[in-house]
């Protein structure tokens, strides 16, 4: 049977497509019988042969066409006896087997009919809709009632391959193949359980020196006449807590250049700098007693591209997104979000230098609609915005040294606090007209003063008592920042990376914030009171990492070192590291950790961070974490 294949598909042109006219009247035949009436394709399906006449006709169809392929010359007279010697063994083989394959013929008529079927169902495709139909046979059509085995296994695999491959392509029946829409999603997520100690050294001070200035303007002002203490941040207990962050995002490809994506993690509350849950904790309502936690709106954002290309891009992104600025932690820590709008273009000039631009406007904070709710007039808005641009380059001085650096201003408009009216609350709950320009979440470090100008009289006692006080930042910001990165790389996949940024606030004035400043205060020595006003505007901080850029297999690892020094106005503590004395500025210290990958999505992180206060009151803090990271 190979050899009736093999001279038959020996030669191209016209052998091959009479090749195809049997195979495609084989895969229609309902059975094979050499002289009986049998089953036959239906005519529209049949290929027609026209008979021209020919010497001595044989009652066997093959012969009669092999004849008449030597006629016409498509076959060398040669290849033709060769070829009628082993249809007439084929054909006295299916002779033998008619009897014992009638059983067989039945179920391949059946098959046919549902090939037929399915024919006519892959018609409304538009490509095979407006094919011609086959033309209708003549008295000379004469139809092949056999066909090789191995001609009808191929047939049919040619067949299915060339269905399959249509509806790959049209994605209307894919086996095992997803639908187009899912593809053009991009899940990623990450899982950290951390172990951390917190630990005070004896020294600090604990006698009040360190209000909670958070709790204070979230909460109920605080009535500084009185005899209690305000809230105050913990400086003297060591303290334990196994920590989880858990995060899920999507990226979207929405193409012509635009991207969706969005993310959801957890934290013990809206903080823009953590999304650390400390298990066990019961805060706000959550957690404790193995009760659930939050989640929180962590990314949401639309994105344009025009370029998409490492070193030439263009893109504008509005919602809530990652920091678009090339930075450290002293000014923003690595889980802060930025809401707003920001456009990012970078373009390479050659030689490797590929400048960049970041620029943006996002919303600090919006003023309640209703501000104030207990008032019938309303008090004029205290929005607060971030206008930031940063220019910068990016060096590949060669295939084993990288330069990076970037040169920020970032302007806060309306961040610091201003003095209200005069007014006199007579409780708690009545507001002052500048009450929205205290922070709605701080750390600690920075200067703050009294934001409400209260008239003493008869119904407070003449100022003695009923000063319900809310404290803003005693200072604006407007920082100027320069960041840079030295990457070699000559013993890859070990790198060495060397960093470092320094960050001025050039709208610090220390004689005024003087004049207003409730804490970071010197003492004075001789009466045993608070001193002058002893801040600071400026932070710097250098680090060294060496090992593996990225721990992408077993065993891969890195350890870093840093040192930092942040004054206490020198950037806003809402918004940098949370870790580092345990959030906030007025620290100077180093931090020391060492990471190693157990597998290509697991990893093992220890960290040692050392604080000290620059200024003021004495406050020291060692922080050690130790952290298993799963990501996906």
């Amino acid at each position: 049977m190979s050899d009736y294949r093999q001279i038959l598909t020996a030669r191209g042109g016209p052998q091959r497509r009479i090749l195809l006219l049997l195979a495609a009247s084989a895969a229609a035949a309902a059975s094979v019988q050499a002289h009986a009436a049998e089953p036959v394709l239906p005519a529209e399906a049949t290929a027609p042969i026209t008979a021209t006449p020919r010497a001595t006709p044989s009652q066997n169809v093959t012969i009669n066409l092999i004849n008449r392929l030597v006629e016409r010359g498509v076959l060398p007279k040669e290849d033709a006896a060769d070829l009628i010697k082993m249809a007439e063994a084929d054909a006295a083989e299916a002779r033998a087997q008619a009897v014992a394959t009638q059983s067989a013929a039945a179920q391949a008529v059946a098959s046919a009919q549902a090939a037929q079927s399915s024919l006519q169902t892959l018609a409304l495709a538009p490509d095979l809709a407006t094919a011609p139909h086959p033309p209708e046979p003549d008295e000379s059509t004469v139809r092949v009632t056999y066909i090789p085995e191995v001609v009808k296994a191929q047939m049919r695999d040619e067949i299915r391959a060339d269905v399959m491959a249509q509806a790959r392509n049209e994605h209307w029946a894919a086996p095992n193949i997803v639908p187009e829409w899912v593809t053009r999603f991009k899940i990623s997520g990450d899982i950290r359980v951390r172990a951390e100690g917190n630990y005070f050294p004896d020294g600090n001070d604990n006698t009040g020196a360190f209000p909670n200035f958070n709790a204070i303007n979230t909460g109920a002002p605080y009535d500084v006449s009185g005899t209690l203490f305000s809230p105050q941040l913990n400086v003297d207990q060591d303290r334990n807590r196994i920590r989880l962050r858990a995060r899920v995002g999507a990226e979207v490809d929405l193409a012509e250049g635009f991207t969706a994506g969005l993310r959801i993690a957890t934290g013990e509350n809206n903080s823009p700098v953590t999304t650390n849950q400390s298990l066990g904790l019961a805060n706000q309502g959550q957690g404790g007693n193995f009760s659930k936690y939050a989640i929180w709106l962590d990314r949401a954002f639309l994105k344009y591209e025009l370029g998409g290309l490492p070193n030439k891009n263009l893109a504008i992104t509005v919602g809530r997104f990652d920091n678009p600025f090339f930075t450290t932690e002293i000014i923003w820590d690595d889980d802060i979000g930025f809401d707003g709008a920001v456009l990012q273009a970078k373009y390479e000039v050659g030689k490797g230098v590929t400048p960049f631009l970041t620029a943006g406007a996002f919303p600090v904070f919006n003023t309640d609609f209703n501000f104030a709710s207990n008032q019938p007039s309303k008090f004029k808005s205290e929005d607060k915005w971030l206008y930031g641009g940063q220019i910068g380059a990016d060096w590949k001085i060669n295939k084993e040294w990288n330069f990076k650096i970037g040169a920020a201003f970032y302007d806060f408009e309306n961040i610091e606090g201003k003095l209200s009216d005069p007014f006199t609350p007579l409780n708690a709950q009545d507001a002052g007209n500048t009450d929205n320009s205290r922070p709605s979440f701080a750390q600690k470090g920075n200067t703050y003063r009294p934001i409400r100008n209260i008239v003493p009289n008869a119904s407070n006692n003449f100022g003695t008592t009923n000063q319900f006080q809310y404290f803003g930042l005693a200072t604006a910001f407007r920082e100027v920042a320069l960041t840079a990165r030295l990457n070699f790389t000559h013993f890859e996949p070990f790198n060495a990376l060397l960093f470092g940024e320094y960050v001025r606030n050039v709208a610090f004035d220390s004689n005024d914030i003087d004049l207003v400043a409730v804490n970071n205060r010197g003492a004075d020595q001789a009466n045993g009171t608070l001193g002058s006003f002893s801040g600071g505007d400026t932070a710097w901080i250098i680090g060294l990492k060496l090992g593996h850029a990225a721990l992408e297999k077993r065993w891969d690892w890195n350890v870093a070192f840093s040192y930092r020094y942040v004054e206490s106005d020198a950037v806003v503590d809402g918004f940098t590291d949370s870790d580092f004395g345990n959030g906030g500025t007025n620290l100077k210290g180093y931090t020391l950790g060492a990471s190693v990958a157990l597998s290509k999505r697991i990893s093992l992180g220890l960290r040692w961070l050392s604080a000290d206060s620059i200024d003021g009151p004495r406050y020291r803090n060692d922080t050690l974490q130790f952290d298993i990271n799963g990501k996906f």
